[in-house]
């Protein structure tokens, strides 16, 4: 027998360590329709109707630096996220509890202005502050907030939903967060080496956006409601486009192509991208924090599709042992890898 024997978290990853630790959880009441697994857990609240719930952490230091963060845009961030998982099972959010770890250099006043943020995404995306709880930290500050949302249960959109020939689709542009961090980063060293350099963010203004104050897609979801859409299967990009792809797929036991011309990306974060010396189209599929929705949709909804605003078509489902694919704009196919967001980096 191994003494001592010690597993470094890295080796399984985000998901891998959720599944070792959950793994001998079942299900005990009639109400979970969904557990673990998901963008959100789902519970039954009536004949007709769902609740789904989703719970994020932010640490300072892993999450957050507050070297290039206003404290009312980690508010607003640390809403919107949550509310990204709601919105990527298709359902409408309407409440959030707030928790918050605070260390002694926090005052009342910049936690004033945290909540700010916190009131303002409750305000643009008509939701209440119904709980939480507030407790000291021996260092920074570590915000959790649970989002809780209602949808149909016919209307729910899970990972697990995709079929062959189902259209791909996404909203928005993708590489701007990861984009806007770089600049942050490289921007913060030249403070640290020099305190009285003024920060160049003008013309950065657009990716830097993207990653201090994400939106969740709340209209795409209210876009599918108004046009009798469902989605097949449905996530919230928070780790990286390629990664996401391969969580549908995983879960709906199906294989994907993606054409690598049709995944949007911003001008500027494509010139940024290069004057990085990264490749545009690797930071579009593996950046991460663009909280974007990628779904699936039968070819039946296409024609409502097109005329879904800010929404692009990048792929199509296939045969599990068609694989994972990239369509290269130079006409290459090779297998599709992701290289997403590291939870456990020391």
């Amino acid at each position: 027998m191994e003494e001592n024997k010690r597993t470094d978290v890295n080796t399984l990853g985000e998901f891998g360590l959720i599944l070792h630790l959950t793994k001998d959880f079942n299900s005990v009441n009639r109400s979970t329709i969904k557990a673990i697994g998901d963008d959100s857990a789902v519970i039954d609240i009536d004949n007709d109707r769902a609740m789904c719930i989703s719970t994020d952490m932010l640490v300072e230091g892993i999450h957050f630096d507050l070297i290039y963060t206003p404290l009312k845009h980690l508010g607003y961030k640390s809403v919107v996220v949550n509310l990204s998982d709601i919105c990527a099972m298709n359902a409408i959010p309407q409440h959030i509890t707030v928790s918050i770890a605070i260390s002694s250099k926090y005052s009342v006043e910049a936690l004033d202005e945290l909540y700010s943020g916190i009131k303002l995404a409750c305000q643009l995306y008509n939701v209440d502050l119904v709980g939480g709880d507030t407790t000291s930290s021996p260092r920074g500050m570590t915000i959790s907030v649970t989002a809780v949302g209602i949808a149909k249960k016919s209307e729910i959109a899970y990972r697990s939903g995709a079929k062959p020939g189902d259209i791909i689709c996404a909203t928005g542009d993708f590489g701007a967060a990861y984009i806007g961090l770089q600049v942050l980063e490289r921007e913060k060293q030249l403070f640290l080496d020099n305190p009285d350099i003024k920060p160049e963010l003008e013309e950065h203004s657009y990716a830097v956006s993207r990653f201090l104050k994400p939106e969740a897609r709340l209209d795409a979801v209210q876009y599918f409601h108004q046009n009798d859409i469902i989605p097949t299967s449905m996530i919230d990009v928070s780790d990286g486009l390629a990664s996401e792809v391969m969580h549908i797929c995983k879960e709906s036991g199906v294989g994907a192509y993606l054409e690598e011309g049709k995944v949007a990306i911003n001008p500027e974060v494509e010139e940024q991208s290069i004057k990085f010396g990264i490749n545009p189209i690797v930071a579009a599929l593996n950046g991460g924090e663009d909280y974007e929705l990628l779904f699936t949709v039968d070819p039946k909804d296409l024609e409502k599709i097109r005329f879904m605003p800010e929404i692009f078509i990048i792929g199509e489902i296939t045969n599990p042992e068609d694989g994972i694919m990239l369509h290269t704009t130079g006409g290459h196919i090779h297998p599709l890898k992701a290289q997403g967001w590291v939870h456990f980096e020391n």
